[in-house]
């Protein structure tokens, strides 16, 4: 398995004993991490809504430069 993560096996090992002794479910540990994941997504689809005004406005602005003067 640490294989697959690209991680020692005793990095692993210890990742599981550290686990073990702080006393912490699994269940709650994936509830939490749910909520952080809905988080990121929402941190992510905003940020793709700003790339792409940015990305509109740089052309718009791209395009008056390119523009004749009067």
């Amino acid at each position: 398995m640490a294989n697959e993560l690209g991680l020692s096996k005793e990095t692993l090992r210890v990742w599981v004993r550290k686990h073990k002794s702080s006393g912490q479910d699994t269940p709650g540990e994936s509830v939490g991490l749910e909520v952080e994941n809905r988080r990121l997504r929402a941190e992510l689809a905003e940020a793709r809504r700003a790339n792409e005004i940015l990305r509109k406005a740089s052309a718009f602005f791209a395009a008056e430069l390119d523009r004749p003067s009067k």
